[in-house]
């Protein structure tokens, strides 16, 4: 059984209590990283080429006898036009928007990819290898009172952070923020911020206080997943979970 800290908002330890069962699940990171992949497959959305794509052209073939290779090319003039291996053509085979990404997962699996990322909450070690910053006296996952869901100031929960010795991570992700590489960045998604602490809180009014922290997540214990709990599917995400939360938590959500 695992034992942590329930913290005030001025980091004082209140109490000390027993996690529930599934933070005692065996680590599993390739069941976490199947299902991370699946989830990430599902929801992609259907894309593909306009059906008359590089084929809207009005072309005709030489034919055979001009030495000349019988390409179609367009009636206004000698450039080819219409086949795929020519420039200006059309693709030979493009992406289409019929294509079914949609892949299965079993339940079981699925629950065991949720709890194994949720046990690994707990490892100082994985958390660590995450990137993630906190102090090393603190028991993770990082259990607080619930006065912590009547905060609705960005300022008080910055506080609360620095009082934890959490709020070096948030640094860490607003230095990390930086234009990404490549043409996703002309695609609405031009910077990438590293992710940084996730909590788990059944009143989600302090989203509004929470949403300009960079890289941090609000989520309710119902909702929470391999995504939230792995981002990019590596497990041991820097995690704050309110006392009333972490008794939803039983394993039957």
């Amino acid at each position: 059984m695992v034992k942590v800290n329930v913290y005030g908002l001025n980091g004082s330890e209140k109490e000390s209590i027993t996690l529930p069962s599934i933070f005692n699940t065996t680590h599993r990171p390739d069941i976490i990283k199947k299902s991370f992949n699946i989830l990430r497959s599902n929801s992609r959305h259907p894309y593909g080429a306009a059906p008359k794509a590089g084929a809207r052209h009005a072309t005709a073939s030489v034919g055979k006898g001009r030495g000349m290779s019988r390409v179609p090319r367009l009636t206004q003039g000698r450039a080819a036009a219409l086949a795929p291996c020519v420039v200006g053509g059309r693709r030979a085979h493009p992406p289409t928007s019929r294509r079914n990404w949609h892949e299965k997962i079993n339940k079981k699996e699925k629950k065991l990819a949720k709890y194994s990322a949720l046990a690994a909450t707990t490892d100082k070690n994985l958390v660590s290898k995450r990137g993630h910053i906190f102090d090393e006296s603190i028991s993770l996952p990082v259990i607080v009172d619930d006065d912590f869901e009547k905060l609705h100031k960005t300022k008080e929960i910055i506080e609360t952070f620095q009082h934890l010795g959490i709020y070096e991570d948030i640094k860490r992700a607003r230095n990390g923020k930086h234009i990404r590489a490549g043409k996703g960045k002309r695609r609405g998604r031009r910077y990438k911020t590293p992710k940084s602490i996730l909590i788990i809180t059944e009143n989600e009014k302090i989203t509004q206080a929470a949403r300009n922290l960079l890289g941090v997540d609000i989520v309710h214990p119902k909702n929470i997943n391999v995504e939230h709990l792995a981002p990019g599917g590596v497990s041991g995400r820097l995690t704050v979970i309110t006392k009333s939360a972490l008794d939803s938590l039983t394993g039957d959500n």
